[in-house]
């Protein structure tokens, strides 16, 4: 199940897993050296990503969160309940949750986390696990504190960006103007050879790098806000 390689950093762990009824894309990424890794955005089942990671001789130390959305998280919302979650998975290894500031009062409502499980952090702040560095950026627009993870060439999108296409922004909490920003301003900065993972298996691919989106997702496109207004029907 899922992809892993690890092209530039040897102690890079990396591993893409389809996982859930949504076409959700769940991450594992550490340290080879440590044995240690962190789930990015683990719900659905906790079984699974435990096992996946004991497979490939790597022990959950903790989760980053995209964002606060049940798909990702796991808990309840609006009626609509996702199995497994980071609160599952603090309970069953030693583990804290990494989420944006302005994201970890959402996080804490809909999955049942304490203060204590979480670590709130600013953008451009960096989580390390042996020779990895993982870079977080705030992305906001289809939530208040959406962040990607940036691995020096690889970004990790969650619901803020898909292979030829980018999140909502008709949700409670979304913004299409912070999204217009997000979008043409902080990911328009990325390299061109950086590739692409999703949060959603939305796409014609599973990856895809940002050159190549630059040249076929319109949403990256967009020459002014007012257009971006028109386009998401705003």
């Amino acid at each position: 199940m899922g992809h892993s390689d690890a092209p530039n950093n040897p102690d890079l762990y990396f591993r893409q897993v389809p996982l859930g009824p949504m076409a959700n894309f769940i991450y594992l990424i550490g340290s080879r050296r440590a044995g240690e890794c962190l789930v990015v955005d683990p719900a659905w089942s906790t079984d699974a990503l435990i096992d996946i990671a004991g497979r490939d001789g790597m022990r959950i130390t903790g989760a980053l969160v995209t964002h606060y959305h049940p798909d990702h998280v796991g808990g309840s919302m609006l009626g609509f309940t996702v199995p497994g979650g980071v609160a599952e998975l603090v309970g069953r290894v030693d583990a804290r949750v990494h989420v944006h500031k302005l994201e970890a009062d959402g996080l804490k409502k809909i999955t049942g986390l304490s203060e204590g499980d979480m670590v709130r952090h600013e953008s451009g702040d960096r989580v390390q696990l042996g020779d990895v560095t993982v870079e977080l950026i705030h992305t906001p627009g289809h939530t208040p504190g959406s962040q990607c993870f940036l691995l020096h060439d690889r970004l990790v999108s969650g619901d803020t960006l898909f292979v030829n296409g980018c999140g909502r922004v008709d949700l409670p909490g979304s913004d299409p103007a912070q999204m217009y920003e997000t979008l043409t301003g902080r990911l328009a900065k990325l390299a061109d050879d950086v590739v692409l993972y999703p949060g959603h298996d939305y796409g014609p691919t599973p990856t895809s790098t940002m050159r190549e989106q630059r040249r076929t997702n319109h949403y990256l496109r967009i020459r002014s806000l007012d257009d971006w207004r028109r386009m998401m029907g705003r």
